[in-house]
């Protein structure tokens, strides 16, 4: 079975000759450093490249809605791999792999005891070979074997979600940390048969690092450096794709009304680092650590409670529940605060409504404070 698989694997890369180019690899050995970066990475330097796809981060509020079928059904899903070239922030361009041309890729919503028919689509203008490893299957590589395409192909496979929680799918061609740090990650999160808890508004958010041969925030054309990958060493820390994407600096902030509860999913793409996740301003009322959701129905009594900052591993998840009392803009960070500081990862949450000074009066005293956190 070992030995058939492998095969199959190796068949659907296309090792050999011009195959083995695009597929950045031979056989499970990973290329050398110069190798990599000279097949798979354009041969510019000094001004920005054009860019192809205005951004790549995705909006957070654009998720599928919560599960409200009580029996198992079938959904046919199509991921279309894109590789485009889009800026960082503003005059910082960069070249991204991502699932549906956007960061963190699409959510997949299902319920425990569904089956999944997937399709990974990988575009004919696209120079490298692609699949998609879920964290919620039963298979060889999670899928990533029976789904690997080459350049304007595709494959498919089907898989039944077994188990609840919120689970990480990524690329895993040999050079996955390369392929998950340039934006190939997303969630695929199986609701208990229960479903989840009624929320006022849900939020999803995916952070990463970008590995480049440029300082931060230094102008042009930033490409991929695998040696400050392997020192993990990042050049930017950032959620879903971009410099404070979701911030008031960027395309956020995201709204809320006073009174909502505000459940958060984050997946940590990596490819190296833990995030240490925590909302200023707030708490986690409950949390679910590493994404795990109960199968009996007690939320309750499973989920963390009042946790200030929750450590998400690379590769995994967590879903956060926030209330929102009093009038405020909460700040989404990684409380390795240099990440926030000097990486560019933010993203904000304005909360809008009237004060209630009895939880929080910000004027006690009848002075006046200017000026924004970490912008």
């Amino acid at each position: 079975m070992f030995d058939s698989t492998r095969r199959k694997w190796l068949q659907a890369l296309g090792i050999s000759g011009a195959a083995a180019t695009i597929a950045g690899c031979a056989g499970n050995e990973a290329p050398s450093v110069t190798e990599t970066a000279t097949d798979s990475t354009p041969a510019q330097s000094g001004g920005s490249a054009e860019t192809d796809a205005d951004r790549v981060a995705a909006d957070p509020t654009d998720l599928p809605d919560p599960v409200d079928w009580s029996s198992p059904k079938t959904h046919e899903v199509t991921l279309e791999v894109e590789e485009v070239t889009a800026e960082i922030e503003p005059g910082v361009t960069f070249d991204y792999m991502t699932f549906d041309g956007q960061i963190p890729g699409p959510m997949i919503r299902v319920r425990q005891g569904d089956t999944v028919e997937l399709t990974l689509d990988n575009l004919p203008d696209n120079a490298m070979a692609h699949n998609v490893d879920l964290h919620a299957v039963y298979g060889t590589g999670g899928g990533a074997v029976a789904t690997t395409a080459n350049p304007g192909s595709e494959n498919s496979m089907r898989f039944q979600a077994r188990y609840p929680g919120a689970f990480i799918y990524h690329c895993a061609v040999p050079n996955l940390d390369y392929h998950i740090s340039a934006g190939m990650f997303g969630m695929i999160l199986v609701e208990p048969k229960q479903g989840l808890p009624e929320v006022d508004q849900e939020l999803y958010l995916g952070q990463h690092e970008l590995y480049t041969d440029k300082d931060t925030g230094e102008e042009g054309h930033h490409k991929f450096d695998f040696e400050a990958m392997a020192d993990e060493n990042p050049t930017y820390v950032v959620l879903n794709g971009e410099k404070y994407a979701w911030a008031a600096a960027r395309y956020g902030p995201v709204g809320v009304d006073q009174g909502d509860r505000v459940r958060v999913f984050l997946v940590d793409g990596g490819p190296n680092l833990s995030s240490n996740f925590h909302p200023i301003g707030n708490v986690w009322s409950e949390a679910y650590r590493d994404g795990g959701l109960p199968e009996d129905g007690d939320f309750a009594g499973y989920a963390d409670r009042n946790i200030q900052t929750m450590k998400v591993p690379p590769g995994s998840c967590m879903i956060g529940e926030m209330e929102t009392p009093v009038p405020e803009r909460i700040k989404l960070v990684d409380h390795a605060l240099s990440r926030v500081a000097r990486k560019g990862l933010l993203a904000e949450v304005d909360v809008n409504g009237s004060e209630n000074d009895r939880i929080y009066d910000p004027d006690a005293k009848g002075s006046s404070h200017e000026g924004p956190i970490y912008e």
